[in-house]
């Protein structure tokens, strides 16, 4: 059984891939693949394993002997599913292996923006601490997140676990309805906006979601609220937000994801990161502690294990 791993680099450094190596008669490693080099070097390949290199309807049409794509990701975008169905190619992704990085990084967001973080260090670097009659400075009020209302866009594991955190910081908490369903009883999120103190976002990125959190939401928020994202780009109208940031009726704004990435064409929050705002934005790296990516090496080796021994 012949596999064939396209981009093992964005997996970063130091991840053990033995586990899948030992499951596999021949087990070749690419670092990086650009998508014309996909179809020469999967054509000897039983098992592709890919993070988020395009698997198009074309390149899987040219691949007789594939028989199994695994990601080793949640999302399954790169990959076209249909094409995969009817070639009878199986395809299987992870789940669940970032849960405490992403939770942990949530709540880094929510209480760097809840203290104002963003500005306070803004302030320290400008000179204006040392400078202060006071002993501390009060410019920019803070946030006490106990007793606050937290909204959680997204029930499932990972959203669960932010909860679960918040409420260790004293936080009321709510879930919406699942974007995009008739049959949810609970409220849903433009609903719920209005007694948010705090909105955070761990749902997919779907037609039913992307700008869930748009201009007429916002403007339902009371004013002050924090909104952090670290689910996909594109959930969020980041204009808008920004906007809203700027006229001070969003009280704080956390993003870790963007609609393009890497954003080498530039991006509205890149830019306003000179300007004195409270808005953090980090580069896709929730997910990438130590611990987090060797899971994604290890359920991937499960898949593998679950395909060549079926029950």
């Amino acid at each position: 059984m012949h596999a064939v791993v396209l981009d093992a680099e964005s997996l970063g450094q130091g991840i053990d891939l033995s586990a899948i190596r030992q499951l596999t008669n021949e087990l070749t490693i690419h670092g990086m693949s650009q998508p014309e080099q996909v179809v020469e070097r999967l054509k000897d390949a039983d098992i592709v394993l890919v993070n988020k290199v395009l698997l198009s309807a074309d390149a899987l049409a040219s691949l007789p002997a594939l028989r199994l794509v695994c990601v080793m990701a949640t999302g399954t975008n790169n990959v076209d599913m249909q094409a995969a169905e009817r070639l009878g190619i199986e395809v299987r992704n992870v789940n669940a292996y970032g849960t405490e990085s992403v939770a942990q990084h949530t709540l880094f967001m929510l209480l760097s923006l809840a203290a104002r973080t963003p500005l306070y260090q803004r302030d320290v670097a400008a000179g204006k601490w040392q400078k202060s009659p006071f002993f501390c400075l009060f410019e920019h009020p803070t946030m006490q997140l106990s007793g606050k209302h937290l909204v959680i866009v997204g029930q499932g594991e990972l959203g669960s676990r932010v909860a679960t955190l918040a409420e260790a910081f004293g936080m009321r908490v709510s879930f919406t309805a699942r974007p995009g369903t008739s049959n949810d009883s609970r409220p849903d999120l433009y609903s719920l906006a209005p007694e948010a103190d705090a909105i955070t976002l761990h749902c997919p990125l779907t037609e039913a979601t992307e700008h869930l959190v748009d201009a007429a939401l916002l403007e339902r928020l009371k004013p002050g609220a924090l909104l952090v994202n670290c689910a996909r780009g594109g959930i969020i109208d980041e204009v808008a937000a920004l906007s809203a940031l700027r006229e001070g009726h969003l009280g704080g704004l956390g993003v870790d994801v963007l609609p393009v990435e890497p954003p080498r064409d530039g991006h509205p929050l890149l830019e306003a990161l000179c300007e004195p705002l409270n808005l953090i934005v980090t580069p896709h790296n929730a997910w990438i502690s130590p611990e987090a990516r060797q899971r994604i090496v290890d359920l991937t080796a499960d898949n593998l294990r679950a395909f060549l021994s079926p029950s």
